[in-house]
């Protein structure tokens, strides 16, 4: 083994270590975070057990939003120089933000089926929106699929993510936009809920934010791994 083959197997040891680190961490920020939730933040006054909900809807939209500004940066970085990582960034994130948006979608429509007697509004900004992001991530998705491998696949996934990532602040700012029965959770003063909810969404959401940035990692090199593979039959 040559002195940069081996420098590059330290590398990726470091690499997998660390994100084995950050997964267990994570492991235990999850528990501790599904005890605060059941045992430790109260009932909301009004809505009642359903609230809870907020402490996995909203982080995971918030780890979707940061997924999709991977991608976003990734496709930049990838049509400014064609880094094989930054292709291999925007692909991990588009995987795991539509994950992350799958789970903001079902528990959102879990949350409104006993508070608006429906599962679903179509005149809702804010839910019309967030499935708009999840159609352009998933058609990314298939767009990679289908495009001939390679350079091309890489450039014009990067042009949908890039121009996709406009739906993020659209979601974010629905409800401020436009008149929405979606209640606007991030621009409640902090000071209106109780220390018990501010300890436990705060704990969720590094929960939920810790898993997002491992699922990513591992799926970086899941992408590396397939990258080498296919330059490999090529030679």
């Amino acid at each position: 083994m040559s002195t940069s083959q081996a420098r590059l197997a330290t590398t990726a040891g470091s690499r997998t270590d660390l994100l084995r680190l950050a997964a267990l961490a994570d492991g235990v920020l999850i528990l501790a975070a599904a005890g605060l939730v059941i045992f430790y933040a109260p009932a909301d006054a009004v809505q009642g057990m359903v609230q809870k909900i907020f402490y996995l809807h909203v982080p995971a939209a918030i780890a979707a939003y940061l997924c999709f500004a991977g991608v976003l940066v990734g496709g930049l970085v990838y049509l400014w120089n064609e880094s094989p990582a930054a292709d291999r960034l925007a692909r991990a994130g588009a995987e795991v933000g539509l994950v992350f948006t799958t789970v903001t979608l079902v528990l959102g429509s879990i949350w409104a089926k006993p508070i608006w007697g429906s599962y679903w509004v179509w005149w809702d900004a804010r839910l019309v929106s967030t499935l708009v992001l999840w159609l352009i991530y998933a058609g990314y998705l298939l767009a990679r699929r289908i495009a001939a491998p390679g350079r091309q696949a890489a450039r014009f996934g990067a042009v949908i993510g890039i121009v996709g990532f406009i739906d993020v602040p659209i979601v974010h700012f629905s409800v401020s936009w436009w008149r929405t029965i979606h209640p606007p959770v991030e621009t409640a003063a902090p000071e209106s809920l109780p220390p018990e909810m501010l300890l436990t969404f705060a704990v969720s959401t590094l929960a939920v934010l810790l898993l997002g940035a491992v699922l990513v990692g591992y799926r970086y090199r899941v992408e590396a791994l397939r990258d080498r593979l296919a330059a490999a039959l090529d030679r």
